[in-house]
C-alpha cells in the first residue's frame, strides 16, 4: 500500500508542476543558464558527499579505522541506489559495504547510518525553525516538522540511555531482541567518543553546503535572490523528501522546489523551470558517480542488494532475542 500511495503522490505532484507549463518560452531560458554557475552548483555537490563520507568515517573511528574514500564509493553506491530503487533501499546497501569494508558487523554500520539520518534530523529542524522566520511556510510542512521533532526526540533519549548504558545486563534488557542490543552497543561507542563531536560539527557543514548548489543555479538560471532563501528552499526540499516516494524523490523534489519559490514570489512557470534544472544538476551526477562507484566493486547492484538485504532479515530475526 505504501508504494502504491509514495508513487501516487509523486505522480501528484508531476502533474502540478508542469500543468500548463510552455515549454517554447522555458526551454531557451534553460539552454541561457550561464554553466560556469552550473559547473559549481555540480562541483559544491560532489563536495557534500566527500563531507558525508568524512562524518560517517568519524562516527564510525571508535569502532574501526574506515577509509574516507571507501565511505564515499559506499554512499555514491548507496545513492545511485535510491535513484533506481523504492524504499531507500540505498541506505541499506551503504551499510552493508560498509560492514564488508571495514570488517565490521552489519549492526554496527547501520547504527552509523542511523545516527547520522539523526543528526541530520536535528540540523534540519534548526534550520526548519530559523526558515520559518524568514518565510510564510505552509502548515502541512509546519505539522511535518512537529512530527520531525517528535520523533527527533525519542531518537534523542535512545541515543542518551545508549551513551550513559554501563554495559551492565538489566532485567528490562534480557528479553529485548538481540539486534536491539547490538544497535544500542555500537550507539554508545560512537555517542561516547570525541569524534562524535567532530562529526556533529561535520553535520552542519554537510547541510550548509547543500545550500550552495542551490543558491549558484539561482545565479546562472538569473533568479534574484541570496542565500537565505537558497537554505529557505533546502529545509523544504530535505523536509519534502521525509516520507516514502518514488525513486530520485521525482515528483515530489520539483513540487517542493516549486513551493518553496513560490514563497517568495517566483511565478509558478519559472520555478518550474527552475526545479527541472536543479533535479538534472543534483541527480545526473550521482547517476554517474554511482554508476563508476558500482563498477569499481564488480558486482551487480541486485547483488549487493540481496547480501543487504539479507543482513537486515538476520540482524532483526525473531530468533535472535537476547538471554544475557
Amino acid at each position: 500500500m505504501i508504494p502504491v500511495v509514495g508513487y501516487a503522490l509523486s505522480l501528484a505532484g508531476l502533474v502540478w508542476v508542469y500543468h500548463g507549463f510552455d515549454w517554447k518560452s522555458q526551454l531557451p531560458a534553460l539552454l541561457r543558464t550561464d554553466w560556469r554557475w552550473v559547473s559549481l552548483a555540480v562541483v559544491t555537490d560532489i563536495s557534500v558527499y566527500v563531507l558525508q563520507g568524512w562524518r560517517w568515517s568519524l562516527l564510525l573511528s571508535p569502532l574501526a579505522h574506515v577509509s574516507v574514500l571507501r565511505s564515499v564509493q559506499a554512499i555514491y553506491i548507496g545513492l545511485f541506489a535510491n535513484e533506481i530503487l523504492p524504499f531507500r533501499t540505498g541506505e541499506a546497501i551503504r551499510a552493508f559495504l560498509q560492514s564488508r569494508w571495514a570488517g565490521l558487523p552489519f549492526s554496527a554500520t547501520a547504527s552509523s547510518v542511523l545516527l547520522e539520518r539523526f543528526l541530520d534530523g536535528c540540523w534540519l529542524s534548526l534550520g526548519f525553525y530559523l526558515a520559518s522566520t524568514r518565510a510564510p511556510v505552509p502548515r502541512y510542512l509546519i505539522a511535518a516538522a512537529h512530527v520531525l521533532a517528535i520523533v527527533l526526540a525519542v531518537v534523542a533519549g535512545l541515543v542518551v540511555l545508549a551513551a550513559l548504558r554501563k554495559g551492565v545486563a538489566l532485567p528490562v534488557t534480557r528479553r529485548l531482541p538481540k539486534f536491539f542490543l547490538q544497535i544500542v552497543h555500537s550507539l554508545r561507542c560512537m555517542t561516547r567518543s570525541t569524534s562524535f563531536a567532530w562529526a556533529t560539527l561535520v553535520s552542519l557543514a554537510y547541510l550548509a553546503l547543500q545550500v550552495v548548489p542551490i543558491y549558484a543555479l539561482f545565479r546562472g538560471f538569473g533568479i534574484e535572490l541570496g542565500f537565505v532563501p537558497a537554505a529557505v528552499v533546502l529545509v523544504i526540499l530535505r523536509l519534502g523528501s521525509i516520507p516514502p516516494q518514488a525513486p530520485s524523490n521525482v515528483g515530489a523534489f520539483q513540487f517542493f522546489t516549486v513551493v518553496a519559490l513560490q514563497l517568495f514570489g517566483i511565478p509558478k512557470s519559472q520555478a518550474a523551470a527552475y526545479a527541472t534544472l536543479l533535479f538534472v544538476v543534483v541527480t545526473v551526477p550521482l547517476w554517474v558517480g554511482g554508476f563508476f562507484a558500482l563498477l569499481a566493486t564488480r558486482m551487480r547492484l541486485g547483488e549487493i542488494q540481496a547480501h543487504a538485504e539479507s543482513q537486515w532479515n538476520h540482524l532483526r530475526t525473531p530468533s535472535g532475542v537476547s538471554r544475557a
